[in-house]
């Protein structure tokens, strides 16, 4: 595919200018992860560096093969921290700054990536970027996640999280107390037409919806229990921020939440609790993780 620069577009980054163009890229991060494998040029030179500002009249070639789907996920060997284990899934208590796929700036340190070297049998099992894996966390939400290990599996697993069927439970802190001990947002959300990295609540965006309840105050903040119905990208952050009580530590969302407490580097959300039926044996399984240290200091600090 080729494109010639106009007036207009010049001055824009290699990755926006393509954004939207390349009919399988969903996103500007697809853009990025084919600008970095080497498939963009710019009059015949291979470029890889996606902020690189484009020119008038400079012709951009994009490889053939950009389009032909994702690259299959390349195996690293990363520890995991794995709570459950059995022929046909596993259950990962996934660290804060670990991203769960490949994307842009992220090829080989992923969780996908670390799942492949753990378990080599899952390169086919799903899309090939992302092995396995059926629902995602954010790269600063800990917290657990469930990977499929077997094709029955995997298949019984997506079937549970359409039916809804999958209980995903998470602790947060969010600034302010909610005027409800306990309530359901329900707000669709769609991608904020301002900021392509963000989400937004959205009348044309895609139903969504969140449960809470406030376990306790503490000052000026509130430690909830939220559970999830529906899994849209950033989903608890855009409908707690949306009803007033953005996540504490939130840079994206937050506004000025992102600063309340010293030394929190990150949004106090955490995935602590999965129940659902083990998609091949049928057995009721919940799992819990404990609150990560960083945010357990976080909480005593305001103790």
């Amino acid at each position: 595919m080729e494109f010639t620069v106009s007036d207009e577009q010049a001055a824009k980054r290699l990755d926006v200018f393509l954004t939207g163009r390349l009919d399988q890229a969903e996103s500007r991060s697809d853009v990025q992860r084919s600008i970095k494998a080497g498939d963009v040029s710019i009059d015949g030179r291979i470029v890889k560096r996606v902020s690189l500002k484009v020119s008038t009249g400079q012709l951009i070639v994009v490889a053939d093969d950009v389009e032909s789907g994702p690259r299959e996920t390349v195996s690293t060997n990363i520890s995991l921290n794995v709570v459950y284990e059995d022929e046909d899934i596993a259950v990962i208590d996934k660290p804060v700054g670990m991203t769960v796929h490949p994307g842009a700036g992220h090829i080989d340190d992923t969780l996908a990536n670390a799942a492949v070297y753990r378990w080599p049998r899952i390169v086919d099992i799903g899309e090939s970027d992302r092995p396995g894996i059926v629902h995602r966390l954010d790269r600063d939400t800990s917290g657990l996640m469930v990977i499929a290990l077997s094709k029955q599996a995997y298949k019984g697993l997506n079937e549970l999280i359409r039916k809804r069927e999958m209980t995903r439970i998470y602790t947060a802190l969010v600034c302010g107390v909610p005027k409800t001990r306990e309530g359901v947002v329900d707000a669709p959300i769609g991608r904020d037409p301002h900021h392509r990295t963000r989400q937004a609540v959205d009348e044309a965006g895609r139903p969504s919806r969140t449960h809470y309840r406030v376990d306790y105050e503490i000052g000026d903040f509130a430690y909830l229990e939220v559970r999830l119905e529906t899994g849209r990208m950033h989903q608890i952050r855009v409908h707690l921020e949306a009803i007033g009580h953005a996540v504490v530590g939130d840079q994206t969302y937050g506004k000025h939440a992102g600063s309340l407490i010293k030394n929190l580097n990150r949004q106090f959300l955490h995935a602590s609790r999965l129940e659902f039926e083990h998609p091949v044996s049928g057995e009721s399984l919940s799992i819990s993780s404990d609150l990560p240290q960083d945010l357990q200091r976080a909480l005593d600090s305001l103790k």
